[in-house]
């Protein structure tokens, strides 16, 4: 009987262990997830890629370079701008830059804060 009664105990306590251990690690959970609830993963990347934009002269740039600034442009397409602005000239606005196969108007809107002409 006394046996008994100490298991009883024991086991009530580590119940309440298993329950303060459980409220424990939810409150860690919420805590650590909040940030995940109050921004959406899309807009948490579009505010850090805005802090880390960089700004790029398209007439002065390596294809590397380009590449690398310049969203949806990839080596290939940015070589062909290179190749492009070689061929004939600087560029003197956007709209002459969708001349180069690969850049669209999707690429121009996605970069147009990026793009310098200078």
């Amino acid at each position: 009987m006394l046996n008994q009664r100490l298991k009883n105990r024991l086991n009530r306590k580590l119940n309440k262990s298993k329950k303060i251990l459980w409220i424990g690690a939810s409150l860690i959970a919420l805590c650590g997830s909040s940030i995940v609830f109050a921004v959406p993963a899309d807009q948490g990347r579009a505010l850090v890629s805005d802090q880390v934009q960089q700004q790029v002269n398209i007439n002065s740039a390596s294809a590397s370079e380009l590449a690398s600034s310049l969203k949806g442009v990839g080596l290939k397409t940015a070589q062909a701008i290179v190749a492009y602005r070689d061929t004939n000239g600087a560029f003197q606005s956007l709209d002459a830059l969708m001349m180069v196969k690969g850049v669209g108007n999707k690429t121009i809107k996605k970069n147009m804060q990026r793009i310098v002409l200078e």
